[in-house]
Order: C-alpha cells, then sequence, then structure tokens
C-alpha cells in the first residue's frame, strides 16, 4: 500500500456549507421566542453485496460509496484481498450496490444467521472477534506534540458539528495533520467512511492516528483493529471492554483528549512526551463539542 503522502487522492474535509447536509428548522427556545437552526438530515440508505441486500443505514447522506466499502470491511463480510470491480450509487433510489470479482462467501452465512434469529447479532460479532485475533497492529509512535496539533486543527476546523450539532466526527491523521474527517449522525458511519477511502486509495495505516469524537468502545476498537491502525484517540471516555480489547490486541487506547489533558490506558509504550505543556493552550469554549462534558 502506498503512504498518505504518496497517494493521489483528494484529502476529504467536513463541508458545512453543502446544503443538502442540514435542513432549516424553526421552533421557540427557553423564552418563547421564534427561532430557526440548522438540524443534520437523516436519510436511508441500502447496501448491497453482489446480490444480496446487507443493511439499510441512516446517514447524512455524503460518500456514499465509501460508507458502503467500509461497513463491508469493519463487518468483516468484505475481506481486504477481495477484488471490488464496482461500486454503483443511485441518488434516486438511496442504493447502493458493492459488485466484487468473485462472490463471497457472507450470503450463504447471512441466511444462515437470519435464521438463528436472536443468535444472528452475537454470531456476527464474534465473527468480529475471531477477525481481529490474528492481526498483528504496526510499530508506530504517537507523539504528545503530534496529539496536540491535531486535537487543535481538528476542534478548529470548520464542521457540520459546529454549524448544526448532532453529529459524530472521526479524522485519520498522519503525525499531527488531519488528512481525511468525515461526520455522520453516528460514530460508526464516520469511522466505515474513513475505511472505505482508505481501502479505495490503497492508504497505509502502519503510520497513522484514528480520532473519534465518540466514546472507545469495543466496536470502535474492533474496527480501528480491522483497518489496522495502531492508535486511536478519542475526546470522549472508555468503556472496560473496549480498554480490555485494546489491551489484548496491542493497540495504543487515548481517551478524554481535551485542552492539556489525556488518558492512556491501553499501548502506553507507544507514547513519547515530547510537548512542553506550558505551551499548550487550554481547549477554547467556542469549540467544546461531543464528549466536552461528558462521556458522550
Amino acid at each position: 500500500m502506498m503512504k498518505i503522502d504518496k497517494a493521489p487522492v483528494p484529502l476529504i474535509v467536513p463541508n458545512p456549507g453543502d446544503h443538502r447536509l442540514t435542513e432549516r428548522v424553526a421552533g421557540t427556545d427557553q423564552t418563547g421566542a421564534v427561532v430557526e437552526i440548522n438540524v443534520p438530515v437523516e436519510r436511508p440508505l441500502t447496501l448491497y453485496l453482489n446480490a444480496q441486500e446487507i443493511v439499510t443505514m441512516m446517514t447524512i447522506g455524503d460518500y456514499p460509496e465509501y460508507l458502503a466499502l467500509g461497513y463491508l470491511l469493519n463487518q468483516n463480510m468484505l475481506k481486504y484481498d477481495d477484488v471490488v470491480t464496482e461500486v454503483e450509487y443511485d441518488d434516486d433510489l438511496q442504493v447502493v450496490v458493492v459488485r466484487t470479482e468473485h462472490h463471497t462467501n457472507f450470503e450463504a452465512k447471512l441466511k444462515k444467521r437470519t435464521q438463528t434469529s436472536g443468535c444472528a447479532q452475537g454470531t456476527a460479532f464474534g465473527d468480529l472477534l475471531e477477525a481481529v485475533e490474528s492481526v498483528a497492529l504496526p510499530k508506530a509512535e504517537l507523539r504528545t506534540s503530534w496529539l496536540y496539533q491535531m486535537t487543535h486543527a481538528i476542534n478548529t476546523m470548520p464542521s457540520l458539528y459546529l454549524e448544526a450539532g448532532a453529529i459524530h466526527g472521526c479524522v485519520l491523521c498522519r503525525q499531527g495533520e488531519p488528512v481525511c474527517y468525515t461526520e455522520d449522525v453516528g460514530r460508526h458511519n464516520a469511522v466505515d467512511k474513513i475505511a472505505g477511502w482508505m481501502f479505495r486509495h490503497g492508504v497505509d495505516p502502519a503510520d497513522k492516528i484514528l480520532y473519534t469524537t465518540g466514546r472507545l468502545t469495543s466496536e470502535m476498537v474492533i474496527k480501528t483493529v480491522r483497518m489496522g491502525i495502531p492508535i486511536l484517540v478519542s475526546r470522549s471516555g472508555f468503556t472496560a471492554w473496549g480498554v480490555d480489547l485494546a489491551r489484548q490486541v496491542g493497540l495504543t487506547l487515548v481517551g478524554r483528549a481535551k485542552g492539556k489533558r489525556f488518558i492512556a490506558l491501553a499501548g502506553q509504550e507507544r507514547i513519547v512526551y515530547d510537548q512542553n505543556l506550558a505551551f499548550v493552550a487550554e481547549e477554547s469554549a467556542r469549540h467544546r463539542r461531543k464528549g466536552g462534558e461528558g462521556d458522550e
């Protein structure tokens, strides 16, 4: 795979000016005055893998091709060595179809799981756990100077969250530089878009950091490991199982990263403390977002 600084691909950044992603809605405030605010949209997107309908997701609707690929990869329905021949999106039908050179074995697995009713979700999660057990994450380092540089850049970058709220963001970073920033109504959609973008353009995960505004749950850990990224950072908090899984697979897990503060609960050996905290500013109230006051 090519490293991001050599990959001839456009970098993704939020576009809060895209009027397809928000709507103006009228209401009243605490004084009874009439107000209008921007709110994010939600649209259904139905995903097919070859001839098999997989899922209908609620999404803001940008980058449906990346979202489809990333979802399939992170759910272990599509393998990283599968050859994708086409990703077709129909805006009128709100349908995206991913076609592969050879039929995947997921069609039969999905049919079997559907027949087991309540066991379907547990089986799917078990498959994901098996998929990460054999992953060997690359050696990497996280310099605290990079951490503070990237969180400041992310917090001050124009975003749909600052425009309309009620949204999560995920950012792929290299050292202290954000290189791919996606947003959606769910943090899992946002990270799936990054996974799809990386797969489509052959981006090397070995020297990358994944940042999320959401909680560091077991599912976020699994998705990060599936993507081959060695470091996961959040401005929000942890779940116990998320920490346990990160320690098992050797993922560096950093949470509550706001202003000068952060806490690392797994993979601390990758951290290089090279930043003088006297030169790090506290987070501005204007740029507080998900996880600012609690673990959202």
